[in-house]
């Protein structure tokens, strides 16, 4: 196991994180955005009113993209493992 091969995988790592949570998160930003706003513009301050919607778009996502999601943590795995088993000891 080389330098390379240790910086490559956790790089692909890194990468596959970043793909998987980014959807969630960019989901979570706009609806947390939208929300601030509006709570700006009527001065309501209400903590859980900024909750509740980050939720449901996060589960929305979820729901939607889910198998998507799997899929290229299941392609990132098997490529690992199949890797690990060609590697010198």
């Amino acid at each position: 196991m080389t330098e390379g091969y240790v910086l490559s995988l956790a790089q692909n790592a890194l990468l596959v994180t970043l793909i998987i949570a980014a959807p969630v998160m960019f989901g979570s930003l706009i609806v947390g955005t939208l929300v601030s706003l509006f709570q700006a513009a009527t001065s309501i301050n209400e903590a859980t009113l900024t909750f509740i919607p980050k939720v449901l778009v996060g589960g929305a996502i979820l729901a939607i993209l889910g198998s998507w999601m799997g899929q290229q943590l299941l392609a990132f795995t098997t490529t690992l493992f199949n890797n690990l088993a060609s590697l010198p000891r």
